[in-house]
């Protein structure tokens, strides 16, 4: 498991952390809540990416994305 992040000197705390905190305020305070939420966005944009790979040719993307296999 990862530790957590310290922030930078002269920092409250780290950015992540504040994003962090912002969902789970944004999810009532349920951080299981927060947590799902970021995982089904999470999905939406891997679907999303999937689906401009298989548009955009890896030439096009200069190398940008692996081809695929």
């Amino acid at each position: 498991m990862q530790q957590r992040q310290t922030a930078p000197a002269g920092e409250a705390m780290s950015e992540l952390e504040l994003v962090a905190q912002q969902a789970i305020a944004a999810a009532g305070g349920d951080a299981l809540v927060a947590l799902l939420n970021v995982l089904i966005i999470n999905a939406e944009l891997e679907r999303e990416l999937a689906l401009s790979r298989a548009a955009v040719s890896n030439g096009f993307s200069r190398g940008w994305h692996k081809a695929r296999h």
